[in-house]
């Protein structure tokens, strides 16, 4: 029995139990029912008090027609039996099948595959089981397609950068290195120490900034939307939870410095924000992509000019007038390295990399953002979307 199938072996079992039923209710029909008549004849000639002259051997008459019946209806029960063996078999084992049948389509990972099976008892509940297993396999295996996806560009997306830095790295190494070498052989010019040594210190500062900046690039590139590390906290592999923070109070402490910078290459700085504006965000975050789209925009301005930071709303708006930049070049502005023709003078064009770490962070965070061109007066406008 072990070896059938659940169909045969339900039958079995269910036609076993009737057969086993029928044919005792027989044997007691066929043990019994002959003395139960006689005592029922009796007693009914007794309450009439009829005297019968003729003796009848009642028993016998009695089993004779039970002879006479019995294999009748032995046979009809049989019958019976087989067919509510059937359809009952039928019934348990129909949505077995079904499920079993649907099974097997998941294993193949066939989307359309369910579960047909309505019903209010433990089978029905089998199959809502099995489909919403199936529905949570099939997302987690999509997640898991996506997560691949996603690991395979970070992979590209940091041979890229990689390749990049490498490039970016050279050319200031190369300088330097060419310039101590005719120092220390006294070439020409160069052996006047006094004007190439602090050059040569400016060249040392801007690869410690380009290094740093690349490191923490790196790390950013790890970074997913629940997980956000910067700076130190960055290096050292630890977490950054979001906090509510007065945003007026904030700005204020991060415009501060590049306040100063702007005043002293003859720029306006203009500040207008609300009393109190509370926000919920990774505030170091926040801090550090608002802190490079500030001097960006102190960076590009020329003297005479103004960058002004206000509140539109829920927005945070940095403009500064300068030449505008395309608007077909501005999603470039964004790729690491990346710096447009009028900036590739490297005392005031920075790395390229400013702006690639602002739409790492708030990608992070995440938090939208526009970076478009202005007509009136002429510039750029960084806008932050809280």
């Amino acid at each position: 029995m072990k070896r059938l199938k659940l169909f045969p072996k339900t039958f079995f079992y269910t036609l076993t139990i009737l057969i086993v039923v029928i044919v005792t209710a027989h044997i007691l029909i066929y043990l019994f029912a002959p003395r139960m008549g006689m005592v029922i004849y009796a007693a009914d000639n007794m309450a009439e008090d009829i005297t019968i002259g003729i003796h009848i051997d009642e028993e016998k008459i009695v089993m004779q027609a039970i002879q006479k019946a019995l294999p009748f209806s032995l046979a009809c029960s049989l019958v019976l039996s087989v067919v509510c063996s059937l359809l009952f078999s039928k019934a348990i084992v129909a949505p077995i099948e079904r499920i079993s049948a649907a099974a097997e389509r998941m294993m193949r990972l066939d989307r359309d595959a369910a579960c047909t099976v309505h019903a209010a008892d433990e089978i029905g509940s089998l199959a809502h089981n099995v489909n919403e297993l199936y529905s949570n396999l099939l997302s987690t295996i999509e997640h898991l397609e996506q997560e691949k996806d996603r690991v395979r560009e970070m992979e590209r997306a940091k041979s890229d950068f990689l390749r990049a830095a490498s490039h970016e790295l050279k050319t200031p190494v190369t300088a330097l290195n060419a310039t101590l070498e005719n120092m220390i052989l006294g070439v020409g010019k160069y052996q006047d120490y006094d004007t190439y040594l602090p050059e040569c210190k400016d060249m040392v500062e801007r690869l410690s900034r380009m290094i740093h900046e690349i490191l923490e690039t790196s790390h950013l590139n790890d970074i997913t939307p629940n997980d956000i590390t910067l700076d130190d906290s960055t290096l050292n592999g630890s977490t950054e939870q979001p906090a509510t923070v007065d945003l007026p109070i904030l700005l204020e402490k991060l415009c501060e410095p590049y306040r100063l910078i702007a005043a002293a290459h003859d720029i306006s700085f203009s500040l207008d924000l609300p009393k109190t504006f509370a926000v919920t965000l990774p505030v170091d975050s926040f801090s550090k992509a608002v802190s490079n789209v500030l001097a960006n925009a102190v960076a590009y301005t020329e003297a005479g000019k103004t960058v002004s930071v206000f509140m539109d709303g829920r927005s945070l708006v940095i403009e500064n007038e300068c030449v505008p930049i395309q608007s077909s070049e501005i999603p470039r502005l964004f790729e690491p390295f990346y710096r447009p023709d009028f900036s590739r003078n490297r005392e005031c064009g920075g790395n390229g990399l400013g702006l690639y770490i602002v739409d790492m962070l708030l990608t992070s965070i995440p938090i939208s953002y526009s970076f478009v061109p202005v007509k009136n007066p002429p510039g750029m406008c960084f806008t932050f979307r809280l």
